[in-house]
């Protein structure tokens, strides 16, 4: 995470400091710190939505409960959201079958224009169009790519705005500290 969003997120006061209701448990927070993505100081809830997915279904938001989520919002125009992309298959694939859904939410670009870069990249996780940008809107996404990670309990836990190394012995652990909680 780079200097000026953690710098913003302790002015906000988001950083995880100490227990109470609503933290995120200590073992996680401190395992995602270690990874280099500190967790929100108190978890939000989740704004459900529904979007169509690229496959021709759609998803809602709200049938995630109990699994834990990255959301990503991304473009194919993006140089650090393709450059993510690779690991970020890897981490979808090494935790789906443990409750890892990965949700990656492109911003205004066409079905095909999406179809053809997912293929490009072989990327099997789920693609959802928000081709108006109104979901991206709501979730306050400024800069792409940003990701959201999303707790069992339907929290958002940790807020990363920029490319991100999914792939990461680091970032494995964080993750399985949060399916063990």
């Amino acid at each position: 995470m780079c200097v000026p969003a953690l710098l913003w997120l302790a002015a906000a006061g988001l950083l995880a400091q100490s227990p109470r209701e609503g933290a995120v448990p200590p073992r996680v927070a401190a395992a995602f710190a270690g990874a280099g993505m500190p967790v929100l100081r108190e978890a939000v809830p989740l704004k459900d939505f529904v979007l169509p997915l690229l496959d021709g279904g759609s998803l809602n938001t709200a049938e995630l409960r109990g699994k834990v989520v990255l959301l990503n919002f991304w473009a194919t125009w993006c140089g650090p959201c393709r450059a993510e992309m690779p690991s970020m298959e890897a981490l979808y694939r090494r935790f789906k079958g443990q409750g890892l859904e990965l949700l990656a939410v492109n911003l205004q670009e066409s079905r095909r224009t999406v179809s053809a870069f997912m293929k490009q990249l072989g990327l099997s996780f789920p693609a959802a169009l928000d081709e108006r940008g109104g979901i991206g809107a709501i979730y306050g996404v400024m800069a792409i790519p940003t990701t959201y990670i999303v707790d069992r309990k339907g929290r958002i836990i940790a807020r990363v705005t920029g490319s991100f190394r999914w792939d990461d012995p680091k970032i494995f652990s964080a993750f399985e500290a949060l399916f063990n909680t």
